[in-house]
């Protein structure tokens, strides 16, 4: 096209040449003069042709390049679905992203939002803006009579996703991180110089029906919106502010390896392999283990209790598998799921020279239903014999006989409740979340006392149950999609927990009420569609 173009100008460019010679030198006739203009006059309209359609090629290129659409594989939630936390999309499929920016083949997109926080609890959690759901204090103490105000800016998020087309593949990476990490204990008392740390960092490639995700994820036994997707948009973890997100929600973020098939548009079917942990107790306020005194010594480091880091000898990865199916009922988005976890622990006695070993299981049922337009009802149920880790750690996996074996302790969840969002502009939510851990009791054969959880005596932060109501809205009073969107969040919850022992003259239950506000600016973009 160039060198038609090229040759069109020069031709032209001679042509007028002769013309001026031929009248400068008076050497040619009126005719001849006359004939001349026309050629020049249509190959002027030939260059003009060339011209335009030239232009409306290099157009349709950019918007081809730099057209906002989902891209396949990853799939986009209903507008009363999508969390809070989403960036603000280009309003008509022809924008461009603002923030996509292209190294060679790849689009890279930057993610986030920045968040200021503000969190009041009636008794004092010593937790910051999450909250530690199984250690709230008792009425009797003295964080139980002192009330807590707090601002942070620690939820703030920023991060990055790449999508690219390899060898017919879709590609797509995708990192995230906040301020939520290890404090030093003077942090507080001058700079608050929050510590940044890595939320999620995976790639995941989809080529035909089949998907394969490697890197540290949301786990896969987390609940979804739609199908089994892996980008937060499409995940179920509640619209709360608390970075702790609800009660009863099963989720972990952590490294693993799954595989996801698509043998239908609306069916998805998945397995992974995750990171495993004998967990004890002692993590996010839950109560921890009573050990046999004779071994406590050589099994604190074979039991994670909320200060292992990764020091734990695990047997082998958990194995999640999970079926999704998303039908359209009345035009409407209906996503059910059913998941299940297998986990496997190992102990061994010095003492008695001998290897434990046991397997632990769970599973879930999980729906997210559009009934109408602007409403949806959410209800997640987990149940297990071993899973306690799997609820936000709020209940241990196990106990330790008194010869050193283990025995599973039951524990059980659930977060039900709808979203409401009569505005493409407000959503109001509300839900209840609950979990249950069962009591399971040994001897101790050094001095015949009771050991374990729950047993008569036991500490008060072995809970039996633990329940949060939440409800709060979030308004997007701004929003553009050059620009990014402002939106004013509000959550307010009322948390109790009920121990299994509870001594004379001590409070039968603890609770809190507590109030989040929040003021977010997010980014503005959407992933880009790669041809």
């Amino acid at each position: 096209m160039m060198r038609i173009t090229t040759a069109g100008c020069l031709l032209g460019i001679l042509l007028a040449g002769r013309l001026s010679l031929a009248a400068d030198n008076n050497s040619t006739s009126a005719d001849d003069i006359a004939q001349l203009k026309a050629q020049l006059a249509a190959q002027q309209a030939q260059i003009d042709e060339l011209r335009k359609e030239l232009q409306g090629q290099k157009n349709s290129g950019l918007e081809s390049r730099d057209r906002v659409t989902p891209a396949e594989g990853a799939s986009t939630a209903p507008a009363a679905a999508t969390p809070a936390s989403a960036q603000v999309p280009p309003e008509r499929a022809g924008d461009a992203a603002p923030l996509t920016f292209h190294i060679g083949t790849a689009a890279v997109t930057p993610i986030g939002f920045m968040d200021f926080t503000t969190v009041y609890r009636n008794r004092t959690g010593g937790s910051g803006i999450g909250t530690n759901f199984g250690g709230i204090p008792y009425s009797n103490t003295v964080p139980g009579q002192l009330s807590e105000f707090r601002f942070s800016a620690q939820n703030s998020r920023i991060g990055l996703r790449v999508d690219a087309k390899v060898h017919g593949a879709n590609v797509l990476g995708y990192l995230e991180s906040d301020f939520l990490g290890f404090s030093p204990g003077n942090a507080a008392v001058s700079s608050n110089s929050n510590s940044l740390r890595m939320r999620l960092y995976w790639v995941d490639v989809r080529k035909g029906k089949s998907e394969i995700l490697g890197g540290q994820s949301w786990s896969l036994l987390t609940p979804n919106r739609v199908g089994l997707s892996p980008l937060p948009s499409d995940l179920f973890y509640s619209q709360d502010i608390d970075v702790n997100y609800q009660l009863g929600l099963t989720w972990s973020r952590n490294p693993g390896f799954r595989f996801v098939y698509h043998p239908a548009d609306r069916l998805a079917l998945g397995v992974a392999v995750e990171a495993a942990e004998q967990y004890a107790g002692g993590s996010a306020g839950g109560g921890v283990i009573t050990l046999p005194s004779a071994i406590s010594s050589a099994y604190a480091g074979q039991i994670d209790t909320g200060g292992n880091t990764f020091g734990v000898p695990n047997q082998r990865p958990d194995v999640i598998g999970k079926i999704a199916w998303d039908p359209r009922v009345a035009r409407r988005h209906m996503h059910i799921e059913v998941a299940g976890v297998l986990s496997g622990f190992r102990f061994y006695n010095p003492l008695n020279q001998t290897r434990y070993t046991t397997q632990g299981g769970g599973g879930s049922l999980n729906l997210n239903l559009e009934l109408t337009r602007k409403f949806r009802l959410v209800t997640n149920n987990f149940y297990s014999d071993g899973g306690g880790r799997w609820i936000f750690g709020q209940g241990p996996d196990l106990i330790v006989r008194g010869d050193g074996s283990p025995s599973l302790v039951r524990a059980s969840s659930t977060v039900s409740g709808f979203e409401y969002q009569p505005s493409g502009a407000f959503l109001l939510y509300a839900y209840y979340g609950g979990a249950y851990f069962g009591k399971n009791v040994a001897i101790d054969p050094a001095n015949g006392k009771l050991v374990g959880y729950g047993y008569p005596g036991s500490p008060n932060g072995q809970n039996r149950a633990i329940q949060e109501a939440t409800f709060g809205f979030t308004d997007t009073f701004w929003k553009d999609p050059r620009y990014g969107a402002l939106q004013f969040m509000t959550q307010y919850s009322y948390l109790a927990r009920n121990p299994w022992s509870v001594a004379a003259g001590q409070p039968a239950s603890a609770n809190v009420n507590m109030v989040f506000l929040n003021l977010r600016y997010t980014l503005p973009g959407s992933a880009p569609h790669i041809e």
